[in-house]
């Protein structure tokens, strides 16, 4: 078993952990990447989270975990280890494709490790690519500069949140967070045979550029059913801007998200994040708990939403499909 899509029936998934929370020292990555947006970052506190903000998250965590197990889904966790960055998402660290697991060539030094904390849920993991983290790897133009992004071409990067699947068929944000050799690099390795025998593979990994150049995907498309899809309106005008074969799917604009706020001055994602959502199947799938106009949108569609708590995914920079990696669906 494995898992290819984003939307046939949940079976095995791993939940991420607070525990160990914390923002590293500031780098030329960290500063390029997560601080692109802010001209002054003399305000960002380094160490580990609050402890409310990390008990709070915990608690919203066992709440969804205890949801998922009554959906008879089988459910692993990661060590709580001290880690450099933390544990909390396990979806910007390591892309699952059939019944590989890949460790992605992280954008951040400071997560370039992160995926051998996973090692208990879902070994083996292939090292998709070493990365060098040298200078010429970012681009300090990016600073108070949208149109330029964080990352050179200079070797293969990318998180693996840059990244949603409809089977044979990939989408790939082109962002601070993935570049294009990026892209060149997984489609080469999804379609190397594992052995001699192995059929031809024709895994396709389409680019998305132009339309968000901060972080990952999960909040800008959500794949929701083959030929149906769920858009961020403020960043895809019309389907038009999607590489084939995405711009004939059936598309569910966002409505605007409920704010749900941040803790003190720890703000690591846009309200864009409550559209951050994980489906257990093609008719179900779990949202923050206040996205009520969205749950009614998805309705429409026959999409029955189960909203749960969590509190802090604007403080953390993680909803429901950032802090799961889906290891098994049917």
């Amino acid at each position: 078993m494995g898992s290819t899509n984003e939307w046939s029936q949940l079976k095995k998934v791993i939940v991420g952990t607070a525990d160990y929370a914390k923002i590293p020292p500031m780098t030329k990555s960290l500063r390029c990447v997560n601080y692109a947006d802010r001209k002054d970052t003399s305000d960002i506190v380094h160490g580990l989270y609050p402890q409310q903000v990390i008990d709070e998250a915990n608690e919203d965590l066992e709440i969804f975990v205890d949801f998922l197990k009554s959906e008879s889904i089988e459910v692993v966790r990661p060590r709580k280890t001290d880690v450099e960055y933390y544990n909390y998402c396990p979806r910007d660290v390591l892309l699952r494709y059939d019944n590989t697991t890949l460790a992605a060539p992280m954008s951040l030094e400071a997560r370039q490790h992160e995926w051998k904390n996973y090692l208990n849920c879902a070994a083996p993991i292939r090292i998709s690519e070493r990365c060098s983290y040298s200078d010429e790897q970012y681009n300090e133009g990016c600073i108070g500069d949208r149109e330029q992004l964080a990352l050179n071409e200079y070797s293969p990067m990318f998180d693996a949140a840059n990244v949603i699947r409809a089977n044979n068929d990939l989408l790939y944000l082109v962002s601070n967070t993935g570049n294009k050799l990026g892209a060149k690099s997984l489609q080469n390795l999804l379609n190397q045979p594992k052995n001699p025998f192995e059929d031809e593979k024709n895994i396709k990994v389409h680019l998305l550029e132009g339309v968000y150049s901060y972080i990952h995907i999960d909040s800008t498309v959500a794949f929701l059913r083959e030929g149906l899809m769920l858009l961020n309106p403020e960043r895809i005008k019309d389907k038009s801007v999607l590489p084939a074969p995405f711009c004939n799917w059936d598309a569910i604009f966002c409505p605007e998200p409920v704010d749900i706020g941040y803790y003190g001055n720890y703000c690591n994602a846009s309200t864009w994040i409550n559209m951050n959502l994980l489906s257990i199947n093609e008719n179900l799938v779990c949202l923050e708990e206040n996205q009520t106009n969205l749950a009614k949108e998805l309705e429409k569609y026959g999409i029955e939403s189960k909203l749960l708590p969590t509190r802090h995914q604007r403080t953390l920079g993680g909803g429901f499909h950032c802090v799961t990696l889906d290891l098994d669906r049917e």
